[in-house]
């Protein structure tokens, strides 16, 4: 077997396997004894039928089974003899076939790995948030657990900001009504923000039974593209306003929270506790995402495509259930690659990244530190040992929080070898941050 590789654009390379025609023949031969004995054909006993008649008549397709089988086998052992790493299957471009009595050359096309001789940490620089949690940010979430347990009261006035108003409403467009632009019923809260901005505007003020034009502007980057950077003109008519009503913060309310002795400073002390742990949370997962974006930043990494493919894949199912579809029932091929193309690079590019990091710097999984975070993971639900279990026994879950750990391990050992600055941040901030 003669191979020669061939560098073409990227990481894609062609090889071409000359394969002896000793090797196809022998091969050929032996499938065709083996023929013999079992194929039944007139005028024969069965495993009587002489070779030459049944290379007369399965020739053909044996030789085209041989064929697939040395294409199969000569191409893994042409990738270890150049030593190259196949990032996807390879694309058999050709295949020539001299005749019965000659051998055959065929060329195969794969994207390879990209080779990472060393990854550069020095230079990388992060910024580390850094908060405590005040009184006043205490005193901030308590209010917003009343105000999850508000109730709405109707009102026979004008609507405030604040307020509930449920309303219909019909949209124009030039003067035509547009798809999805009318509906009856709505509730809207007024200054929520979950609406335009200009339909909420034009609630404020009006009673019930009261009705009025307003202009709506769509934004450019709507998704709706049928009326984005378009102004639309709402008809409104309120049918109720009711004012919030926030409860008051007593010993039973407390209890309602599931403080079993309904006192105050437990409860504010349980608050603080989640709130510690949700900062903590948080403070990690931003830490994690700018160690990976200032690595990303420093080393230049080309992510073969089938990877990114694969990838993509992966994204499109996730979007599928984040909107509480099942993927393996939502054809998502309807979701446009594009709109996932950038971060599946970006992944595939830190995957590789950290990859080769591991293997450089001969980074182990900490049998003790995966050990405590599963016990931590698992202290959050109703029945810890259930959790652990799931985690020790699936072995795709057990590979899951494994590799999740790893890759902890890697972003404190970048952490160690990078610059690190702290940047003072309140909950609020950071909990509101999306990076």
């Amino acid at each position: 077997m003669q191979v020669s590789t061939e560098t073409l654009d990227g990481l894609k390379r062609k090889l071409t396997v000359q394969v002896p025609s000793e090797t196809i023949e022998s091969a050929v031969d032996k499938k065709l004894k083996q023929l013999s004995k079992t194929v039944k054909m007139d005028g024969f006993r069965p495993g009587k039928v002489p070779v030459s008649v049944v290379k007369q008549t399965y020739g053909a397709a044996v030789r085209q089974e041989v064929i697939g089988d040395v294409i199969e086998k000569t191409y893994h052992e042409a990738i270890l003899q150049e030593k190259l790493k196949p990032a996807g299957m390879p694309q058999i471009d050709a295949v020539e076939n001299d005749g019965d009595t000659d051998g055959f050359t065929y060329a195969a096309t794969v994207e390879v790995y990209p080779e990472v001789e060393s990854v550069e940490l020095a230079s990388v620089e992060v910024e580390k948030p850094v908060a405590e949690i005040t009184d006043q940010d205490v005193d901030g979430m308590i209010d917003k657990l009343l105000q999850q347990r508000k109730e709405w009261k109707e009102v026979e006035r004008a609507a405030a900001d604040g307020d509930q108003v449920i309303c219909d409403f019909e949209g124009k467009i030039d003067g035509e009504i547009f798809e999805g632009g009318s509906g009856q019923d709505m509730t809207v809260e007024i200054g929520a923000g979950k609406m335009l901005k200009e339909f909420e505007q034009g609630l404020l003020g009006m009673s019930k039974g009261e009705e009025k034009t307003v202009d709506v502007s769509f934004p450019e980057d709507y998704h709706g593209k049928d009326v984005a950077g378009k102004t639309a003109q709402f008809t409104l008519k309120v049918t109720k306003v009711s004012e919030p009503s926030v409860p008051e913060l007593n010993e039973e309310l407390i209890k309602s929270f599931g403080v079993e002795d309904g006192d105050m400073e437990t409860f504010r002390t349980d608050i603080r506790e989640n709130m510690e742990k949700e900062l903590g949370q948080k403070i990690k997962t931003n830490l994690k995402n700018a160690v990976m974006a200032a690595l990303l930043e420093k080393n230049e990494v080309q992510a073969p495509s089938a990877l990114v493919e694969d990838e993509i894949k992966n994204l499109k199912q996730q979007m599928a259930q984040n909107m509480g579809q099942d993927p393996a029932k939502l054809d998502t091929s309807n979701f446009p690659d594009d709109l996932f193309e950038a971060e599946a690079n970006k992944r595939v590019q830190l995957g590789l990244l950290v990859g080769e990091l591991i293997k450089l710097e001969e980074i182990k999984l900490d049998q003790q530190r995966l050990e405590n975070t599963l016990q931590e993971m698992a202290s959050g639900y109703e029945d810890p040992q259930q959790v652990i279990d799931y985690y020790t026994k699936d072995q795709k879950a057990k590979a899951s929080l494994e590799g999740m750990v790893l890759e902890d391990q890697v972003v404190d050992f970048i952490l160690d070898k990078a610059k690190v600055t702290e940047k003072s941040s309140s909950f609020d901030e950071l909990l509101s941050s999306q990076q």
